[in-house]
């Protein structure tokens, strides 16, 4: 197993399963990742099958529950695969696992890939999005909504401006979930927070490695979840990105992988070396 230390983050070559084990109890604040998906990236990580992949599953999130602070947050970037003319369940099924093993799925966001190329099947569409998942230790964790606020947009100009005796009332919801709103009390607001769908597009100038996190992604949870000097990890990393916004954002970051040439690659880019991403600034 092989270290690196570059500019405050710290990279390690080995399985995070093993390399987790390690760690304290409740030491990170943040733990986000894009583990290989079943059945995919089979030449570097052997492409995992979806009967067995919450088998393979269970024992990583098993350390990453442990290492979490039960304030933190575990963000899971995932995404199901069409075969033999259905959906694959595996991601449900972790899910469901993942809840008896102790995590509480809090939310989930929809990463929509703006610049997803076009593509039909004969009984389906190209995919746009992916899921963000998003798991606790408990129900009080940290949450920063006020810095991912967004710009209330142009339909605020023409709904305001002439607000109605139901406007200034708390509206019941028909579903009865209790979530109601008041349409005046977006009157004189220049940003709101924003939804669970992230608009971003895909990474396409990293040629190096062939699943890149787009830097806004990270950025965006990082920014909601912690703060300034928090421990952010991640035990996929890849070509290291979610490591390097976070040290660029000023919190202490932590990427694993289990090939060699990922860590090299995040150890360049972390540096500012022979990246195409070094001059980029973060969204």
């Amino acid at each position: 197993m092989k270290n690196w230390g570059v500019k405050g983050a710290d990279l390690r070559l080995g399985d995070c399963r093993n390399i987790l084990a390690e760690m304290p109890d409740n030491c990170a604040d943040l733990i986000i990742t894009s583990p290989p998906y079943a059945e995919r990236r089979k030449d570097t990580y052997g492409g995992i099958p979806a009967h067995k992949y919450v088998e393979w599953f269970l024992p990583r999130s098993e350390q990453m529950l442990r290492v979490l602070k039960s304030t933190g947050t575990f963000v899971l970037n995932i995404k199901e695969h069409a075969e033999r003319g259905e959906r694959s369940v595996y991601v449900l099924e972790l899910i469901l696992a993942l809840r008896k093993q102790g995590w509480l799925w809090t939310e989930e966001f929809v990463w929509h890939k703006k610049n997803s190329y076009p593509g039909r099947w004969p009984n389906r569409f190209r995919d746009a999005w992916e899921r963000l998942l998003q798991f606790n230790k408990s129900r009080e964790f940290n949450m920063y909504q006020d810095e991912v606020k967004v710009p209330i947009g142009d339909w605020a100009q023409s709904r305001l401006r002439n607000l109605g005796g139901n406007d200034l009332l708390r509206s019941r919801p028909a579903t009865g979930s209790g979530m109601g709103r008041t349409v005046s009390n977006w009157a004189g607001k220049a940003t709101v927070y924003p939804d669970n769908v992230l608009h971003l597009a895909a990474e396409c100038g990293n040629k190096k490695h062939s699943a890149v996190f787009p830097e806004p992604l990270p950025a965006w949870f990082i920014r909601l979840f912690t703060k300034p000097g928090d421990f952010v990890v991640d035990p996929f990393m890849g070509s290291g990105t979610a490591v390097a916004v976070a040290q660029r954002l000023g919190r202490r970051g932590l990427g694993i992988d289990i090939v060699p040439e990922n860590v090299s690659l995040a150890a360049e880019r972390i540096s500012g070396k022979n990246h195409p991403n070094k001059k980029r600034k973060v969204a």
